[in-house]
């Protein structure tokens, strides 16, 4: 019978132990800094400020990359952000020029009214470094303090639905698009939680663009050549929202002897 139950005894005596390493709710536990590796989607919504606040309303935005936390809560990333709804604050003789007539109307090739749309778009491709501090005993998460840098580009997207206007067919479109770009920085300040378990991860702030920007077009047709334009400042300022999905995660191993 001592013989028979022993299997059970040890089972016991391994389950208490790792019971009691990982009773989260026990006030005496402590998440200890892990080493992880994260991918995931975000979601901002921005304001636009300087140049950008010249030709564009408000936009929305969808993210991803994949970050690199350290054991102790620096973190490396890279990042890609599209930005999408933006409709155009400015008129448009601005960056139509002679295409619109004193009515404010585009006149397509039949002689009516055409049917444009006009939107702006904007991307960005870049890296960042960040520190997590934590606020309780769950070490992986806490205030998130981000700084990134890259390369950000924004336009004017056309859309001609009916194919009338024969200025904006083929690369003529590409003339009044106001297609620019240049280096930029953003900063983020939130909270990132990482749950005990891994299985809910989120994090959530304000984040602020700063943005210096020229056309790469070569040539605007409204404007005229583009090599000695400046370049100009624009920025960004919103709320993020973003969910992680572990890839990776280095834990410590204990090892327990029986006797």
């Amino acid at each position: 019978m001592l013989v028979l139950m022993l299997p059970i005894v040890l089972f016991a005596q391994r389950g208490s132990v790792a019971d009691a390493r990982t009773d989260f709710s026990s006030k005496s536990y402590i998440d200890s800094g892990a080493t992880m590796v994260w991918t995931g989607v975000n979601m901002s919504g921005y304001l636009p400020v300087g140049y950008l606040h010249q030709w564009f309303k408000p936009n929305l935005s969808v993210g991803t990359g994949v970050t690199v936390k350290t054991s102790s809560n620096w973190t490396f990333d890279v990042n890609f952000h599209y930005m999408f709804g933006s409709n155009l604050r400015d008129t448009l003789a601005s960056f139509l020029g002679d295409m619109v007539d004193e009515h404010g109307r585009v006149v397509d090739g039949n002689g009516l009214t055409s049917t444009l749309y006009f939107e702006g778009r904007y991307w960005s491709l870049g890296a960042g470094v960040g520190k997590v501090i934590p606020v309780s005993r769950w070490r992986n998460s806490g205030i998130w303090l981000h700084l990134g840098m890259g390369y950000f580009s924004h336009k004017i997207r056309i859309n001609d639905y009916d194919n009338q206007v024969p200025q904006l067919a083929g690369d003529y479109r590409k003339g009044y698009d106001h297609r620019s770009g240049g280096f930029a920085m953003n900063q983020f300040i939130g909270y990132l939680f990482i749950q005990k378990n891994r299985l809910l991860n989120f994090y959530g702030g304000i984040e602020f663009w700063e943005i210096w920007s020229k056309p790469n077009r070569n040539y605007v047709l409204n404007e005229g050549p583009t090599e000695n334009m400046k370049s100009k400042f624009s920025g960004l300022i919103g709320l993020k929202i973003g969910w992680n999905i572990p890839l990776y995660e280095k834990k410590e191993v204990t090892t327990f002897y029986y006797r």
